[in-house]
């Protein structure tokens, strides 16, 4: 993914250069394959209910991985598999509701998948990744917005790397349709999903 190319002011403020004379050794030295760090990364959801108030939940069972290529920002690689059934709002009768028949099915369709096919440096700590997200068995485009957060070696030795991001999509274009009209006008769930990302993955050895 690409999270490289970490840039100064005055150089955010200047006309994009090619990777290669952006990129330090320092942050050269990132480039390798990754593992995501389930117990410390966090997919999460927001949607608007009742047309007054936000609920939010989180997605706790997930797998990834990513590929950084520290010279080339733009051939980083990102993987993701998260498991329906973990999904959590902090209510049982909504999570059962929300994994049932009128939404996300998930027995028949267990896993929600992320592949990544391009990857943007927008300046500074600031990229764009694209990629393939599937649910309900459908494929659509989706763009995430990150921002780098660092790199560090943990006190186990690990070294890792960490970002945060957002994005938005449009549920009904995945098949998620269902909602109730509101007496007051308007309906019960919001079409127009937020979704967090903050993710920390290790490189493997």
């Amino acid at each position: 993914m690409g999270i490289f190319g970490r840039k100064n002011t005055a150089e955010t403020a200047t006309p994009a250069v090619p990777a290669q004379a952006a990129v330090s050794p320092e942050l050269a030295a990132l480039t390798g394959d990754y593992t995501i760090d389930p117990s410390h990364t966090t997919i999460g959801f927001v949607a608007r209910h009742a047309m007054v108030t936000n609920v939010k939940g989180a997605f706790l069972d997930l797998a990834g991985s990513l590929n950084l290529n520290g010279t080339d920002p733009s051939k980083s690689k990102a993987s993701l598999d998260v498991k329906m059934d973990s999904l959590d709002t902090g209510n049982a009768d909504r999570d059962g509701h929300l994994k049932s028949a009128d939404f996300f099915k998930i027995d028949e369709h267990p896993t929600m998948t992320f592949r990544s096919t391009r990857t943007e440096a927008l300046g500074g700590d600031d990229y764009r990744i694209t990629g393939d997200l599937t649910i309900l068995g459908v494929t659509r485009p989706i763009t995430i917005d990150l921002e780098f957060n660092g790199s560090a070696k943990d006190p186990f030795g690990n070294e890792r790397v960490g970002f945060e991001g957002k994005a938005e999509l449009l549920r009904s274009e995945w098949g998620l349709t269902w909602n109730a009209a509101l007496e007051t006008g308007g309906v019960l769930v919001s079409d127009k999903i937020k979704l967090n990302f903050d993710i920390s993955a290790i490189k493997n050895a």
